[in-house]
C-alpha cells in the first residue's frame, strides 16, 4: 500500500513531465490497477515493454524528486500547517500560540532557503 501511495505522489508531482504514452501506461498501472498483461493487451505492446516503461518512468520521476525535492517540501509544509492548526485550536495562551507560530515560520523559512 505504501508503495502505491509513493507512486501516486510521484505521479502527482512529476507525471506531467512524462510523455503522453508514459502517462497513459503509468495511470493504467497505478490508478486503474491493471496487470502488466492487461495493459499490454489494451495498449498493443508487449508485457515486457509495459514493465520497462513503468520502471523507466518511475526512475525518471525519482530522479526529478532527488533533484527538486518537491514531495519533501510538500510534506514539510503540510506538517507546518497541521502544527499551526493544532496550536490555534488549543487552549494555550496567546504567548504560547505566538511562540508556535514563530517557530513554525522559522522552520518553513529554513526549508525554503
Amino acid at each position: 500500500m505504501e508503495k502505491i501511495v509513493a507512486q501516486g505522489l510521484l505521479y502527482d508531482f512529476y507525471g506531467q513531465l512524462l510523455t503522453r504514452h508514459q502517462q497513459e501506461i503509468y495511470e493504467k498501472a497505478v490508478y486503474e490497477d491493471l496487470s502488466l498483461s492487461e495493459i499490454a493487451a489494451v495498449s498493443g505492446i508487449s508485457k515486457q515493454a509495459v514493465h520497462d516503461l513503468i520502471r523507466r518512468a518511475t526512475a525518471q520521476m525519482d530522479e526529478y524528486e532527488s533533484r527538486l525535492h518537491m514531495i519533501e517540501r510538500h510534506r514539510k509544509i503540510t506538517e507546518a500547517i497541521r502544527t499551526l492548526q493544532e496550536a490555534a485550536g488549543s487552549e494555550s495562551g496567546q504567548e504560547a500560540l505566538k511562540q508556535v507560530m514563530l517557530e513554525t515560520a522559522r522552520k518553513l523559512e529554513q526549508d525554503l532557503a
